[in-house]
């Protein structure tokens, strides 16, 4: 297995409100545009993603309230991987959190090749973007529309 590890960001919510963004994986369909939840399906335990013809199923293996989720592959996925997030406390400020992600993925050498920079590069990018979000900017880059039900979360209060 491949590690790829995100860099941490502070994340301006409490682990246990930015845990409960992320502890119910229908959450991640609702975040979503409306033209883009057509290609998802998803449930507290689980969500499955068709992307180019691929089908790429994940579950919760384990939650950690308000530390951290890990959740790992199964169906169709083109390859093994496992995903921690985490949720860490940032001493000395109760409304912090220090995000950050561990993934490992079973990579043969060609895809390793392929996707291992994408693959790092996404995970810092969604640490950078829930930072963002948490101090009221658009992450650099992004779409608005790609940030959906994340912005009313960051804005609007914990759901």
């Amino acid at each position: 297995m491949t590690e790829y590890n995100s860099k941490h960001s502070t994340v301006r919510r409490a682990p246990y409100e930015l845990y409960m963004a992320f502890v119910d994986m229908s959450n991640f369909k609702n975040y979503l545009p409306a033209e883009k939840q057509k290609d998802v399906e998803a449930d507290y335990d689980s969500i499955i993603v068709n992307v180019q013809n691929f089908q790429i199923g994940a579950k919760v293996l384990e939650r950690q309230p308000y530390s951290r989720i890990s959740i790992v592959d199964f169906g169709q996925s083109p390859f093994a991987f496992k995903v921690d997030l985490c949720f860490d406390p940032v001493p000395n400020d109760q409304n912090a959190t220090d995000f950050h992600i561990d993934a490992q993925a079973d990579l043969n050498f060609m895809m390793r090749t392929m996707l291992g920079k994408k693959i790092q590069e996404g995970l810092d990018k969604i640490a950078d973007s829930l930072a963002a979000l948490s101090e009221g900017r658009m992450p650099e880059g992004m779409d608005p529309s790609m940030f959906h039900g994340m912005d009313d979360y960051f804005h609007g209060g914990s759901k």
